[in-house]
């Protein structure tokens, strides 16, 4: 795969998960405009404010996840990226544990705990439990996330992906973000695996 499809690729991810939200701002002031019903126009504000606030933790997230936030040698705040991820999940059906201690790790190890952390997430299609706990040496960061629920699953490109075996022409939109996790661990070292059994996914580096 070539940089300029890898990035065609990974702007699609980012519309994707985009689109949902802002879609449902934009239907809301439609209804807004055209309703005359004080309590349809009250939960149609409701959507709108709802569905920004999803928009923007998603832009939140992205940015630092799949962006350049920071500078060469920048690091990043433990705990702030697990509000991060935290308001990527709000209102819906998965419970996030972040159990990490207060730490700065480089740049790129928070962006590689970010992307584990969607994949943990992303094998919780009904829901569950995401529970992430990180090490407290910044000089040698390590995680471990585990998904849990009756549902949950790593489909089989996801894992290929992760372990960097898709071949030329199997990744699209979808398969994009499992592949620049692979990526970031492989620039690493940080010998990110992924091990799944029925009910439990589990994702560490480190």
């Amino acid at each position: 795969m070539d940089d300029i499809e890898f990035a065609a690729f990974l702007v699609s991810r980012v519309c994707h998960d985009l689109v949902g939200p802002l879609g449902a701002v934009v239907n809301g002031l439609e209804v807004m405009e055209d309703e005359r019903d004080a309590a349809m126009r009250a939960d149609a504000l409701k959507i709108v404010s709802s569905s920004a606030l999803q928009a923007l933790a998603r832009l939140q997230f992205l940015r630092i996840a799949f962006g350049a936030a920071g500078s060469a040698g920048a690091e990043l705040d433990i705990g702030e990226v697990g509000r991060l991820v935290g308001g990527l999940l709000d209102g819906g059906k998965i419970q996030l544990d972040w159990q990490s201690p207060h730490v700065n790790w480089p740049k790129n190890w928070a962006k590689l705990l970010m992307n584990a952390a969607l994949l943990g997430a992303d094998c919780l299609p009904r829901g569950g439990q995401l529970t992430v706990v990180t090490s407290a040496d910044a000089a040698a960061p390590s995680f471990k996330i585990v998904a849990s629920s009756p549902h949950a699953r790593a489909q089989d490109e996801v894992q290929k992906a992760v372990r960097g075996e898709s071949g030329e022409g199997q990744l699209d939109a979808r398969g994009i973000q499992p592949y620049l996790t692979h990526k970031l661990s492989r620039f690493l070292n940080a010998g990110l695996t992924l091990t799944a059994r029925e009910g439990v996914v589990e994702l560490a580096a480190g």
